[in-house]
């Protein structure tokens, strides 16, 4: 049988949910079916509200080759997902919780996030959702549940794009971190956000104003549900998103906007809980105890050759600059936020890791499952981070060497993962070279673009 932590099995009675939620909202005349595709992106169609009783009870027939397309929607042939399959459907369902509204459109609509299986009811190797799954379960079966939340780095900009929503412009000078008044500046689209995070059960915490000017953050709850809890950061993406439209602006989550500001992170807060519900992570000690120093050493070990998960677009290796806030270097820390892997302060139930060097244009299904799959090695291993970094983490990996350790161009980190043993078992063997395909076919596709500044450079000094 398919493990009910990723839906409902072909066999199992008709889920209520859509008829509660039609009781509830009869106005609601369409509904938008996605699924989050290897690169993040979130595909599907608006079909008509009456194919919800057909989606709950028997899935609904999509083309398997929607997981198979780049990121800008191009057909990948190598991921075998497109002519070698003859562009056969398989066979789609409901993640039950996630029937909702989608209240930033005019027309009453819902929505629902799709789960990908094979039509004999074993999960669809190219779903990353089911990535994530199998990585929870192998840290179950250790006996250990992981407890996980989420931060986005976002920019809201201008409707085209070109410029930091708001009074505030780039070009002035000014950054003003944490102001209240960009802020309240913004405050009717967030207050949408906010209210409808609410109505679909979404745990948003803490925004505040980032560095450069038009950036924000958001935080999530912990959740003891990791599946649930990407599914959220999933889910706020399509608000944030949906309500910019709605406001006349634009979200984006692209890694490195501008040369000149800074870039976009997403943070993975994680700890584990044992058998008795305690976390194993909690000490009095800073530092934590043997098991999250065993986690740290495991999360450096393959931070390497993982690196394609964390920066997976051409775009993405502009952010890892000095002093920028993202970090350059497998390295950890307590209480220091210059390094990759942070031990926050707090009281000591709380004890957890900040696993920081992610792009806020990475898939969360995957970062979140290559987390926690080198959590599980390190446990695995006894493995031995090394000494904390102390001070400037910038400086000490300048002046030792270690930030060369990480792959520095897009192609370099293709050709690490194709080769990384860790990554074939925490995302699959069958997945890991779906994923290489599609970026193998972005990084050709993108570095035989011929750019403005070739032309600036390179037209009259050649």
């Amino acid at each position: 049988m398919t493990n009910p932590n990723l839906g409902p099995t072909p066999n199992s009675s008709p889920n209520i949910e859509w008829r509660e939620f039609l009781a509830k909202h009869p106005d609601v005349a369409a509904v938008q079916l996605f699924i989050t595709d290897p690169s993040g992106v979130a595909r599907g169609k608006t079909a008509s509200v009456s194919e919800l009783e057909r989606l709950y009870t028997n899935g609904r027939p999509v083309a398997g080759s929607i997981l198979g397309l780049d990121i800008t929607g191009t057909d990948v042939d190598a991921t075998g997902l497109v002519w070698d399959t003859g562009d056969a459907d398989l066979l789609c369902r409901a993640v039950p919780g996630s029937l909702a509204l989608a209240p930033w459109l005019a027309r009453p609509t819902a929505q629902v996030m799709l789960s990908m299986y094979q039509l004999d009811g074993r999960t669809a190797p190219a779903d990353p959702r089911h990535v994530l799954a199998r990585c929870i379960e192998r840290l179950q079966a250790r006996g250990f549940k992981p407890v996980v939340a989420v931060e986005l780095e976002f920019y809201v900009l201008d409707a085209t794009g070109s410029e930091p929503a708001g009074s505030l412009r780039r070009d002035e000078g000014r950054i003003e971190a944490y102001s209240l008044a960009r802020l309240e500046e913004l405050a009717p689209m967030f207050d949408e956000v906010y209210g409808a995070a609410r109505e679909q059960g979404i745990p948003v915490e803490t925004l505040m104003s980032e560095y450069a000017p038009g950036q924000f953050e958001l935080t999530l709850a912990h959740r003891d549900d990791a599946l649930r809890a990407v599914d959220e950061a999933i889910l706020l993406k399509r608000l944030l998103r949906g309500f910019a439209t709605k406001h006349g602006k634009l979200v984006t989550f692209m890694a490195k906007p501008y040369v000149d500001l800074a870039g976009s992170g997403m943070h993975i807060h994680v700890s584990l809980t044992g058998f008795d519900g305690q976390n194993v992570f909690a000490a009095d000690d800073p530092a934590g105890t043997p098991l999250l120093r065993h986690a740290i050493g495991g999360l450096k070990a393959t931070m390497a050759e993982s690196l394609l998960v964390f920066a997976p677009n051409g775009n993405s290796y502009r952010r890892f600059r000095s002093r920028s806030y993202a970090p350059i270097a497998a390295s950890w820390g307590i209480n220091n936020r210059s390094v990759s892997l942070r031990i926050p302060t707090g009281p000591a139930a709380s004890r957890h890791l900040e696993h920081r060097i992610a792009g806020a244009d990475a898939n969360p299904y995957l970062v979140v499952a290559t987390v926690l799959a080198g959590i599980e090695r390190g446990i695995e291993q006894s493995l031995d981070p090394g000494p904390a970094v102390v001070g400037n983490g910038y400086a000490a990996a300048s002046s030792t060497g270690v930030q060369r350790e990480l792959p520095v161009t897009w192609h370099e980190a293709i050709e690490r993962a194709a080769t990384s043993e860790f990554l074939r078992q925490a995302l699959g063997a069958e997945f890991l070279p779906i994923f290489l395909a599609i970026k193998r076919q972005e990084c050709e596709r993108f570095s035989a673009e011929v750019t403005e500044l070739d032309r600036h450079w390179y037209l009259r000094s050649s």
